[in-house]
């Protein structure tokens, strides 16, 4: 069980190409840490200088406290589960997982003990006498994560290693990956461009952009109180929606107002705006699909708009709405209480007024995008 430090990490290719700007993070001991973004973000990258695949250009990479940037991958003491699995197709299972062990002369008895255990832990005991091509995709990435499970490194990475699989078995396989992680009890670093991955797995989520990281926290933490636009719209599915508006101020009090709508801010988010000494002025508002409410008949001071397109998801609506200039905006109705006859009326082609609250809201600077609601 190891820390994993990165001070002031750059990756630089040729031609001057930087990949990863200036990355300072700790992951603590048994903590599973959660990079994501989209192609090309520098996720993968710094998981690499991690793993001692790819030579870190400046900064410092410490783990369990003793720095390892000159040091190979195999004196790491790490394990790491790759995307496409990485078996070697001749041999077994029992022998793709044994494989590290045997090369370091580990005692036979210890290689049996060891991939058994691995087996049993994964649920794949029954295909130990089996090549690779004939498993499944879920069955060849548990054969994967098995193999580094034998080595008992400090710390495990993980790159992607859900993404070749369908959805049933990544949802399958994420529910899997907990439970092992909980069995384990280690430092875990995963990589992922999927937010629900990401979400449902990391006890903290780094989110990157362009090499920079954009913000740490808890899945919690990034989904309400996201720090830019950048991270709220990343964050969540279908993404947040975001609607050109007013803030107004008046004495001590705030509200915004969009498409002739004006609701009043309360609680949390007028203190954070009195404390900032906020003013009146054009601010991007975002509010998540599932927080924009249908108003009830004969309610007033509601947003009209038209729906374009409706998406029956099974136990919900999603609902996309055009709305003067803002042409995709998105609702997430559950369909438990909607009667046959409401559910006909909400089609595309016809008119829809809603709402939100004040509690539920996000406000950026359209400049900066940064967060006005950023603690």
């Amino acid at each position: 069980m190891a820390e994993v430090k990165l001070t002031n990490i750059k990756k630089i290719y040729d031609k001057n190409v930087v990949a990863v700007h200036d990355f300072n993070l700790t992951i603590h001991d048994k903590e599973f840490v959660v990079f994501v973004g989209p192609s090309g973000c520098g996720k993968s990258t710094t998981l690499r200088m991690i793993a001692g695949l790819e030579d870190i250009s400046e900064g410092t990479l410490e783990i369990d406290g003793e720095v390892v940037n000159d040091l190979q991958p195999k004196d790491r003491d790490i394990a790491m589960v790759f995307q496409n699995y990485a078996l070697y197709p001749h041999m077994s299972v029992f022998d793709n997982i044994a494989f590290s062990l045997r090369l370091k002369k580990v005692p036979e008895d210890e290689v049996y003990e060891r991939v058994t255990r691995a087996a049993e832990i994964l649920g794949i005991t029954e295909y130990l006498t089996r090549k690779p091509r004939a498993l499944s995709g879920g069955q060849r990435q548990r054969v994967a994560i098995g193999r580094a499970i034998v080595r008992d490194p400090k710390v495990f990475l993980m790159d992607e290693p859900l993404s070749n699989l369908d959805a049933k078995l990544r949802n399958q396989m994420r529910a899997e990956i907990i439970l092992l992680r909980q069995k384990m009890n280690t430092t875990f670093v995963y990589v992922t461009h999927d937010q629900t991955e990401a979400m449902t797995l990391g006890d903290r989520i780094v989110i990157m952009q362009n090499g920079y990281i954009e913000q740490v926290g808890t899945p919690g933490e990034v989904f309400d109180m996201p720090r830019n636009l950048f991270v709220a719209g990343f964050i969540g599915s279908p993404q947040m929606n975001f609607f050109r508006a007013k803030l107004n101020r008046e004495g001590d009090g705030y509200s915004v107002t969009v498409h002739g709508h004006t609701v009043p801010l309360e609680g949390e988010r007028a203190e954070l705006l009195k404390k900032e000494n906020a003013q009146s002025g054009d601010v991007i508002l975002g509010v998540r699909p599932e927080h924009l409410t249908i108003c009830p008949e004969g309610a007033t001071d509601c947003i009209d708009g038209e729906i374009t397109v409706n998406e029956m998801m099974g136990s919900e609506l999603h609902l996309h709405v055009r709305c003067e200039e803002d042409r995709n905006v998105i609702l997430r109705v559950p369909t438990i209480d909607l009667t046959q006859e409401k559910r006909r009326s909400l089609s595309a082609g016809a008119h829809i007024r809603f709402t939100f609250a004040s509690k539920v809201t996000q406000l950026f600077d359209p400049e900066t995008e940064k967060s006005l609601l950023w603690k």
